[in-house]
């Protein structure tokens, strides 16, 4: 349908700030929003999207770009005048300033890490050559913009630790340039490498490394063009990108995607291929020998289970698969064979097997057990060793080594505990600090509990709660933040965040629900949350809401919610489905128009979760709970901060622009229904330190108006 002569609609509002918190009032005037008579016949129903010209890239369309800055106008000017937001401002910025590590990684003689000394906007990379050596700075990015958006992604030292490849993210993009530095000398050498994208660096000795890129896209087309034709190549270090070699690449099916890895031996290079983001994958490898003509042969045929490499030892592979054990099992085969077949060395238990890692001589596991970390040591002939204590509720990362190297090293935070890094030895099996955050709040005065609740068809769901001791022991009933994701099979486990701090701090509660679509539970809890289950995941979320009222831990109208990425379709689902239950409500770069989310950039992908809107059966589905299709005119929606960022190019902007457009021309109540769209950060990753804060202040600031959060008097 033609988008010529759009007719505008202004929506204004009076929005009262009394309750819940005395305040003055405020008269918001939504900006203008041309509406396009654009109606299409879908499966026989006719969808009108008057709102499809906010999809065009703010970079390149005026009419967007001016939408964008009035929006943010209203939205700046709202939010600076809420009375809670400078206390939350000061307290989430004393909280992130801490000294805080990344887990080393250990090349050669070399330990390398990150480290930011409290409010960097970006971590610095550090060396030491030694576990006890000086440590020297490698990379510091905060030199790289002005603005602190361009970060250091991912860092690969080669096999003797002398060369490190190294990747840059620039304002939230998800493209990545490669480059590599002398770690002997400091100096970035002259190779460069563009258009890396959802990439692996896999070095090959010290000679060059494996790298996964798409073609490059056409100009101006970087941010929203569809991501197809992903292959592998090796770079030589030394030579320009245009000498790089073409590894592997499937020419004639485009929508694959390949990673590459290669054992820490050298031998083999194991190929990953996948179609979207589903835990389904085959399997090639290409032997590294001396005449090397990158050769694949098949080790797992089709796109049925997922295979995770432990390691490789000589020709023996380890895998973690989920075929015939939906909460994952080890595996190992012999690849020498003609015939080679796996064979069970730890079996499906209980838990959720996370990771393995092969150390020294041993297997590290780590399961989840009801969304908490335990982890254990095994023979690699599958034989208990011993028990890594971990004696609390939180998470578990890391365990990275080799074969023949017993030293590892890990990180465990959990909500009211910032991560410390510690390192294992597998031999004497005794874990000893490395790096240890140190907090200017008292972690033991916060209760965290794990409680279990039911769902609309009865399900059992795990929550963690989380709140001030006192408050726990007064039964007294607070504003409290509810969380959820619900998808992608990602598991939501204990963590700690400045901003959630910052909320406890003030009075509040935080409760994280495990809904279904993660992978808490393996397969199974996965499979009744997406596709045509996609509904229980926000049933369960909803229960869970409900749960806090009628539990006293939340007030009716005190209750708050937010996601991200697939939480903030999440959110904009359930607030559809049921606005009376929520006060107030962020939802963060969101998904949310469901017949169009697979026409950009990595958006493809995701229907192994939602399915195709462009097959009957799933487009139903998805018609039924897209939050941008769903908005109900004329009913009272809570409060509604949508937020996203202008370079988002994984979930495009133009789904947070278009749904808040017509949630403001819904006339869905008296309060208010803004967007915050930040600068020069993308999805999330690689936000510098005062972008996080400001958001951080801007969105608390917001939910504790409307849910009647105090900050505390004092230190207003």
């Amino acid at each position: 349908m033609s988008r010529r002569a759009p007719a505008l609609m202004a929506a204004a509002l009076v929005v009262s700030l009394t309750p819940p918190v005395a305040a003055e009032k405020m008269v918001l005037e939504y900006p203008e929003t041309a509406r396009v008579d654009l109606v299409e016949n879908q499966f026989g129903e006719q969808v009108a999207d008057p709102y499809r010209w906010l999809e065009n890239d703010v970079r390149t369309d005026k009419a967007v770009a001016n939408w964008v800055a009035r929006q943010n106008t209203l939205t700046q000017g709202y939010l600076a005048q809420l009375p809670q937001r400078e206390w939350f401002a000061q307290r989430i910025k004393a909280l992130m300033d801490y000294e805080r590590f990344g887990l080393p990684r250990k090349a050669g003689a070399y330990y390398f890490y990150m480290r930011n000394s409290g409010l960097q906007n970006q971590s610095q990379l550090f060396v030491r050559k030694g576990l006890n050596g000086a440590q020297t700075l490698l990379i510091d990015p905060n030199a790289w913009a002005k603005d602190g958006a361009t970060a250091l992604d991912a860092w690969v030292p080669s096999k003797n630790g002398r060369l490190l490849a190294y990747s840059i993210q620039d304002g939230g993009s998800d493209w990545r340039t490669i480059k590599v530095l002398d770690v002997t000398t400091g100096k970035v050498l002259g190779d460069g490498v563009q258009w890396a994208k959802f990439t692996n660096i896999a070095w090959i000795g010290n000679e060059g490394f494996l790298y996964s890129r798409f073609p490059e896209p056409q100009a101006g087309a970087e941010f929203q063009s569809l991501n197809k034709n992903q292959a592998i190549y090796f770079h030589r270090i030394g030579t320009p990108q245009s000498q790089d070699e073409l590894v592997y690449s499937t020419p004639g099916d485009a929508d694959l995607g390949h990673s590459a890895q290669v054992t820490h031996d050298g031998r083999w290079i194991v190929i990953t291929t996948s179609r979207g983001t589903d835990s389904r994958y085959a399997l090639h490898l290409i032997p590294l020998g001396k005449n090397r003509k990158w050769e694949a042969r098949t080790l797992v045929g089709g796109l049925e289970n997922d295979w995770r490499l432990v390691e490789g030892m000589g020709d023996t592979l380890y895998f973690v698969t989920n075929k015939d054990a939906p909460r994952l099992r080890v595996v190992k085969v012999n690849v020498a064979v003609a015939a080679p077949q796996f064979e069970p060395v730890i079996g499906e238990r209980t838990e959720t097997l996370e990771r393995a890692e092969i150390v020294g001589d041993r297997l590290i596991l780590a399961y989840l057990k009801d969304a908490k970390s335990v982890a254990e040591v095994r023979s690699l002939a599958g034989k208990p060793v011993q028990q890594i204590a971990l004696n609390a509720i939180g998470t578990a990362s890391g365990f990275s080594g080799e074969p023949g190297d017993p030293e590892t090293f890990y990180s465990f935070s959990s909500f009211n505990q910032p991560g410390g890094i510690y390192r294992f030895d597998t031999r004497t099996g005794k874990s000893e600090p490395f790096a240890l955050p140190k907090v200017t709040f008292n972690p033991a005065d916060y209760a965290i509990e794990q409680r279990f609740y039911n769902s609309k068809d009865g399900t059992r769901v795990p929550m963690f709660v989380v709140r001030k001791k006192a408050v726990a022991q007064a039964g007294k009933a607070v504003p409290t933040l509810l969380y959820g994701y619900g998808g992608f099979d990602i598991s939501l486990t204990p963590g700690f965040s400045a901003a959630r701090m910052a909320w406890l701090e003030a009075g509040g509660a935080f409760a994280l629900a495990n809904l279904r679509g993660g992978g808490e539970y393996g397969k199974a809890w996965h499979d009744a949350g997406r596709l045509g289950n996609k509904q229980n995941v926000f049933d369960d979320f909803i229960a869970a809401g409900e749960y806090l009222i009628a539990e006293g831990i939340t007030p009716k109208g005190g209750l708050t919610i937010q996601g991200g990425s697939n939480g903030g379709l999440l959110v904009g689902a359930v607030v559809n489905q049921r606005p009376d239950l929520f006060a107030a409500a962020n939802a963060a770069v969101g998904v949310m128009d469901m017949l169009r989310f697979d026409r950009f950039t990595a958006g493809r992908y995701w229907v192994d979760d939602y399915g195709y809107p462009s097959k009957e059966a799933d487009w139903r589905v998805l018609r039924a709970y897209s939050p941008y299709h769903n908005i109900k005119v004329g009913v009272d929606y809570p409060a509604m901060l949508v937020t996203t960022a202008d370079t988002d190019d994984r979930v495009v902007p133009g789904h947070s622009f278009k749904y808040t457009a017509a949630l403001q021309a819904a006339s869905a109540g008296t309060k208010p229904h803004l967007i915050r769209i930040e600068t020069r950060a993308g999805h999330g990753s690689g936000k510098p330190t005062d972008k996080a804060v400001a958001e951080g202040a801007d969105v608390l600031a917001f939910l504790a108006q409307w849910s009647g959060l105090q900050v505390p008097r004092s230190e207003k």
